[in-house]
């Protein structure tokens, strides 16, 4: 039984351009916009206060930097592989090619934790934001229509119910699925269209709120550490904070699931993945430096600091543009996440390590619908009867994990193949591979022992239905023997 059979990048890239059972019809910028779409969420608009309060001080900035830096490491790897072998199964596709297929169905199983519970998490965000900007209107959505399943919720009287489910959740998750069924380039337009409106959001903070800065605010740059603990403040605080603000960066890894779906891969995904990288990079450390210039850290552990620092900055017609902003970053966030989640579970599918009948495409649409349907059916439940803690807690482990293979499967490819073509190169390879590998493990390490002990348990699940289906049903075993 070889559980270690790899699939020939050479295979791959033939099948990327025979294989027209998807739409190719993302350029350069859509998938830029995909990319920002996923990036930019409760990161810039929560983050950005608790970890200057509780970790950085106004030196939040370089944790955003590091962060970002970090960040940057693994997406130039991904973007070797995106534009070598241009699949739509990311991560799962380069590990099949690399370190063979027991570590595919490994990094397949493991990315259903980042993109199908990452759909989930802002689905329930989503809900929040949309329940509150609804209320400022004069419409109230039923307390008991609003939460997971057995949540006390306080209404508008002070009185104590017990939420049935939530219901906007449900709604946002049916509209997303809709729209990747009907079809890709529907999918990108209304995903352009919400970025250029979150992204308006948070440039309009920034170029009104500037007048504001107090550099008085700024002073401690990096307030002296406040405990032994290393996670307030002092140089440890601000790697503390990089550690959370990494995850305001999740999301760039899945512009490389769009891969069979760009109209030219090998030069259009290393442009999506890095540019999108850079630009949110950029905006976050400015959207810091401005909110820690007009208040002072220490008043910003609040829910929502980018609103608070709009008020304290004279900007109060901003508070209802900015929750705008937050529902139109979550939108674009889950249909990401979903259309990611959607295209792993197709090429496992096609590789028969999934039942056939999810691999089927649309006649008309030329989407993978039924992976895209059950794929909404299962985030829709869960983020119906789920809280945000416990949908939250494995996504970034997963992402990580994924992060750790690709930076590894990308050196491996050097040293056996060293002669392929390779449209776009990651610089130093054998630098910034170890390095991306290192600091996502690092931040695996920081997190806490139940989530490892979760990540053990779904791994579990996940070789006991490998060995049980998968490994039987291969098509590379059936041909290799």
């Amino acid at each position: 039984m070889d559980l270690f059979r790899r699939k020939s990048v050479t295979a791959l890239q033939a099948e990327a351009e025979t294989d027209h059972s998807l739409k190719r019809a993302l350029g350069a910028l859509n998938l830029t916009a995909l990319g920002i779409g996923a990036i930019i969420g409760t990161g810039i608009f929560v983050l950005t206060g608790t970890v200057a309060a509780v970790n950085a001080g106004p030196a939040v900035v370089l944790s955003f930097t590091i962060a970002g830096v970090a960040s940057i490491f693994a997406a130039l790897c991904y973007s070797e592989f995106a534009s070598l072998v241009p699949m739509a199964g990311s991560a799962y596709t380069y590990g099949y090619a690399t370190l063979g297929e027991l570590f595919a169905w490994i990094i397949g199983w493991d990315l259903v934790l980042e993109y199908a519970l990452g759909a989930v998490t802002v689905a329930i965000g989503w809900s929040g934001y949309v329940v509150s900007f609804l209320k400022d209107i004069g419409i109230v959505v039923p307390a008991q229509l609003s939460a997971a399943s057995g949540t006390d919720v306080v209404t508008a009287s002070g009185a104590h119910v017990t939420a049935i489910f939530n219901l906007p959740a449900i709604i946002i998750i049916a509209l997303v699925t809709w729209l990747l069924v009907v079809g890709i380039k529907e999918s990108a337009n209304f995903n352009n269209i919400i970025v250029l409106v979150k992204v308006a959001v948070v440039l309009l903070f920034i170029v009104f709120a500037v007048h504001a800065i107090n550099p008085a605010n700024w002073h401690p740059f990096m307030p002296p550490a406040a405990d032994t603990t290393g996670q307030h403040f002092g140089w440890s605080g601000v790697m503390a904070g990089a550690g959370v603000v990494f995850f305001a960066y999740i999301g760039f890894d899945a512009v490389s699931t769009a891969a069979q779906e760009a109209k030219n891969p090998q030069r259009d995904m290393p442009i999506g993945i890095i540019a999108s990288l850079l630009i949110c990079t950029v905006l976050y450390i400015i959207v810091s430096g401005i909110a820690t210039g007009v208040m002072s850290y220490t008043e910003l552990n609040v829910p929502d600091p980018i609103a608070v620092v709009a008020d304290r900055a004279g900007l109060g017609w901003m508070s209802t543009l900015i929750k705008l902003g937050a529902i139109a970053g979550l939108s674009s966030v889950i249909l990401v996440m979903l259309l990611g989640q959607s295209r792993v579970f197709w090429s496992m599918s096609k590789d028969g390590l999934l039942p056939q009948f999810v691999n089927k495409i649309h006649p008309k649409y030329q989407t993978p619908y039924i992976t895209s349907i059950i794929t909404g059916i299962a985030v829709a439940v869960f983020s119906a009867i789920l809280t945000v803690r416990e949908a939250a807690s494995l996504v970034s482990i997963g992402t990580l994990l994924a992060f750790v293979i690709v930076s590894i499967g990308v050196m491996v490819l050097r040293v056996r193949e060293p002669n392929l073509q390779r449209h776009f190169k990651t610089p130093a390879v054998f630098l910034v591979a170890p390095l991306g590998a290192l600091s996502a493990l690092y931040l695996m390490i920081s997190l806490p022992m139940t989530t490892w002990i979760r990540l053990v348990v779904w791994f579990g699940i996940g070789i006991v239905i490998y060995f049980a289906y998968s490994n039987s049903h291969s098509k590379l075993r059936k041909t290799s023997n």
